[in-house]
């Protein structure tokens, strides 16, 4: 939390910039407030730009300051300005650092449910909301607007010419992985992560929340050395004696999919891009982890409002948002990286301008079928509803990917790796 010292000092900094604001509408005759978000590239900029124009003309006595920010500085540059108490009043977050400013109580909840509200929520894919739920189950910390999804892609000619056909369920999966792996040839049965770092948490966790694996229980405590853990981290092991040796990483997985190396591979939706590029979007399908229920990992970037706010920019920034999550506007937004980016309310997928580009048409119901897998979302930390927020500082310390490495590459028993990770955690917890 913010020490005493300088929470005085971020208040008379605020003082300031309020003065200051209040000024500009003086002088203006219009309420400004900040936009910051990750669309620094010109082509995506030339989107947000297009967006915030057509707001400003619907809404005259509103102006839009946009802050765009490079996407590997972002996070830090939101730390900068909440510690001089200088958050824009509307900012892009993933669901991750979503948590992390609502920890602090930098987020409007009310303000954001009121926008969810009037943009209706049944329209949301249910998996994108509990991505952005509140611990309390309550309340949500922004309003999503686009996503992508992870799962396992696969070859479908290459399955055919072996018989096989899409993988229902960890047998399946297995078994082809099996009868593809030819390591004298450099050939694999399935490009899986096994690096020490974040994709191997996330793609591992697939498989463990398939077998109703988690690391928390409903009440919040740790519950990561359970049997079913013990068997999802046995099937990854076993898995992994059918991917490319070492640590693989993004780069690797990809690789091996896209050069037919491998038949099959975990990923995400940003492998789409590049099969369309290929011309080869008629031959890739999407499969859903499954044991004793379907896992898919995702993500949410989503739009929120910073707290304390004057009233006139508070509710200049709501409008902005409840502007930004209408159909038309959000199809814009996700159309920005077509095949990566994905939907995560249902009214774009049936808009005509999302359904008439020319990656989403390639790859026909395969872009249906991939959005509508956001009803299937499950990540760690999120039990019953309850979205909570100490599994921040449990990914934050890298004991998962930390022990999936050892066990996978360096050939450790699950056992002592699991208890090396729960002892781990368990210290970070109690510190908090």
């Amino acid at each position: 939390m913010i020490n005493k010292g300088l929470y005085i000092v971020m208040l008379l900094l605020l003082t300031f910039a309020l003065t200051a604001c209040g000024a500009d509408k003086e002088n203006s005759g219009k309420t400004t407030i900040e936009f910051m978000h990750s669309s620094v590239e010109q082509e995506r900029l030339a989107v947000i730009n297009e967006l915030v124009a057509k707001f400003e003309e619907e809404n005259p006595d509103i102006k839009i300051k946009q802050v765009p920010v490079e996407e590997d500085s972002y996070n830090t540059k939101m730390v900068t300005l909440a510690s001089a108490w200088k958050l824009p009043a509307v900012l892009e977050v993933g669901q991750d650092f979503a948590k992390v400013l609502d920890k602090e109580q930098l987020i409007d909840r009310k303000s954001v449910n009121t926008v969810l509200d009037t943009t209706g929520e049944d329209n949301f894919y249910e998996g994108a909301l509990k991505l952005v739920k509140t611990e309390n189950g309550k309340g949500f910390t922004g309003v999503p607007i686009s996503g992508w999804v992870q799962g396992i892609w696969y070859n479908k000619e290459m399955l055919a010419a072996k018989g096989f056909e899409e993988p229902q369920n960890w047998d399946d999966v297995l078994a082809i992985a099996k009868a593809f792996t030819e390591p004298s040839d450099k050939k694999y049965g399935i490009a899986i992560p096994t690096v020490e770092g974040g994709f191997s948490e996330q793609a591992f966790s697939q498989f463990a929340l398939s077998n109703n694996a988690n690391i928390l229980d409903a009440k919040g405590k740790l519950d990561i050395n359970s049997k079913e853990m013990k068997d999802a981290l046995s099937f990854y092991k076993e898995l992994a004696k059918y991917t490319m040796p070492g640590s693989n990483d993004v780069t690797e997985v990809k690789d091996a999919f896209m050069n037919g190396s491998t038949p099959m591979a975990v990923y995400s939706t940003y492998l789409l891009p590049s099969v369309f590029e290929e011309g080869d979007a008629d031959n890739i399908g999407f499969a859903i982890p499954t044991q004793e229920t379907k896992a898919v990992f995702g993500t949410v970037s989503a739009l929120t409002i910073s707290t304390d706010l004057e009233e006139e920019k508070k509710q200049a920034a709501q409008k902005f948002v409840e502007f930004m999550a209408q159909p038309e506007n959000m199809t814009k937004w996700v159309l920005m990286s077509p095949g990566g980016a994905q939907p995560v309310n249902k009214l774009v997928v049936d808009n005509e301008m999302y359904q008439a580009n020319e990656v989403v048409k390639a790859f026909g119901e395969l872009s249906t079928e991939i959005a509508a897998s956001y009803n299937d979302i499950q990540v760690f930390g999120l039990v019953d509803g309850k979205n909570f927020l100490k599994m921040g500082d449990i990914t934050s310390s890298g004991a998962i990917p930390q022990m999936i490495n050892s066990i996978t590459v360096g050939g450790k028993s699950i056992e002592s790796e699991l208890k090396k990770a729960e002892t781990t955690i368990q210290e970070i917890l109690e510190q908090k």
